[in-house]
């Protein structure tokens, strides 16, 4: 039960994290907003972990995996959030969450794992159900849209190397590592597309460090207490604290083809760990 109060609390974080990363959208440049999720992300976490984690501040056994991790996740931050300078927040989050869909069907040839009929049936559906939420030929298909896409195929090669992270790095240590690459490479370009922000912006681009920290924070506590496969489905609760941000703050709610393609790309992701899990079992 601790691991999944743990657990839904950090989707509950992370779109609050998004909610101010939008409404920011419209004043200050997208590259911008990621640079301060990963800048107050490591100046939360390293004081965290200097006190209560010495011991994990051991360093990386796989350092060109932890640079691939951090690139990708960094250009998963960057898409997703000039996705939702465009489009809802529970659009953006829907077409993002084809990426156990990505994972499944990349990990023959990364993880050497084998995926059998009805998995690669629940892949093709779930990829049937972002284009009902896109409907291309009937609506016009945006850069945000694609770009939201483009988030869940990397956050899918972003969790196959957090896989291959798994036995040999400390989860904090690889927060960590992460968010100061994020740093490494956002200040490389901040000069050219820095906007001076005001007193406010600046809190709440401390926010959005702040809610990234504690979000991931408690999905790493909440996997001492339960496996990564069991906790899984859990994430598809995000889409609803989502909903609630987008339609109380941003005037957005999903229309009923949106709830169709959400509700096929989600049962399809259930699917497919349910499959995992009983593969593992035998």
């Amino acid at each position: 039960m601790k691991a999944i109060i743990l657990n839904l609390s950090a989707w509950v974080m992370l779109p609050i994290m998004d909610g101010f990363a939008k409404y920011l959208s419209s004043t200050l440049p997208v590259l911008q907003i990621t640079w301060s999720r990963y800048f107050f992300t490591v100046v939360i976490v390293l004081p965290i972990m200097l006190v209560f984690f010495r011991k994990n501040l051991t360093w990386t056994e796989q350092p060109k995996l932890q640079l691939i991790r951090g690139l990708l996740l960094f250009c998963a931050n960057i898409l997703f959030f000039y996705s939702i300078s465009i489009i809802s927040l529970a659009k953006a989050l829907t077409l993002a969450f084809i990426s156990p869909l990505i994972v499944t069907a990349l990990s023959p040839i990364l993880l050497g794992e084998k995926v059998g009929f009805r998995r690669w049936a629940a892949v093709i559906t779930g990829f049937i159900g972002s284009l009902i939420v896109i409907r291309p030929g009937f609506l016009e298909i945006n850069l945000a849209s694609i770009a939201a896409l483009g988030t869940g195929v990397l956050y899918g090669f972003y969790l196959i190397v957090t896989r291959k992270l798994h036995n040999s790095d400390s989860p904090l240590l690889t927060l960590l590592l992460t968010g100061v690459v994020g740093i490494i490479i956002g200040s490389m370009i901040m000069p050219t597309v820095w906007v001076q922000p005001t007193i406010t912006e600046w809190y709440m681009m401390f926010a959005i460090g702040f809610f990234a920290s504690i979000g991931h924070l408690f999905l790493i506590l909440s996997l001492k207490y339960a496996d990564a496969s069991k906790l899984a489905p859990f994430a598809y609760f995000e889409i609803l604290t989502n909903i609630i941000i987008g339609y109380f703050f941003f005037n957005h709610f999903p229309d009923y083809w949106h709830f169709l393609g959400l509700f096929i790309i989600i049962s399809s992701g259930i699917y497919i760990f349910r499959r995992e899990i009983q593969n593992n079992s035998k």
